[in-house]
Parts: structure tokens; sequence; C-alpha cells
């Protein structure tokens, strides 16, 4: 039995280890990749995605400015597009935003 533990590890070690770490690698490379069309379809599905929010926005300023006790709530929370926005346009007015 002592005999044989350095052989199994140097086998585990120069043959089991490279083996399982290039399995993984061969399998990463046959994974499927984003193509073009999806690309496009992610970034139509993100304009969607601002301007539905731009109207909720709007809509809950609207309920806000007609009713002062209404606490919206999409406006609470920052926008994950709110850095994509600010770089496209400056807002016409600033938003209030309560806590």
């Amino acid at each position: 039995m002592d005999d044989l533990t350095p052989v199994l590890v140097c086998a585990v070690l120069f043959i089991g280890l490279p083996w399982v770490i290039l399995h993984y690698i061969t399998k990463w490379k046959q994974a499927p990749r984003i193509t073009v069309e999806d690309e496009k379809l992610l970034d139509e599905m993100q304009a969607l995605a601002r301007r539905l929010e731009d109207r909720v926005m709007t809509v809950e300023r609207i309920i806000a400015a007609d009713n002062p006790d209404w606490k919206p709530g999409l406006g609470t929370t920052q926008s994950p597009y709110l850095s994509d926005r600010q770089s496209d346009r400056t807002p016409d007015r600033p938003m209030d935003r309560r806590n």
C-alpha cells in the first residue's frame, strides 16, 4: 500500500487533473454563443424597457401632482437605466423623489 501512494498521487496530478481541465475547456468552447440576431433582440428589449419605464414614471409624476400624499413606487428606487438616460439627454425638469 505504501508503494502505491506516490504512484497514485503522480497519476492524479499529471494525468487526472489535466484531463479534467482540458475536458471542461473543450465543453466551454463548444457552448453556444450569442448571435447578431440575439444582440439585436436584446437591444430592442432594452429600448422597450426604457420606454415603459419612462411611461410609468410619467404616470407617477401625474398622480403625485394630483395627490400629494401618494408615494411613487418606481421613482423611489434608482433605475438601472438612469446612467444611460443621463448620458443620452437631460431631463426637462428635476424629478421629485420621495423616500
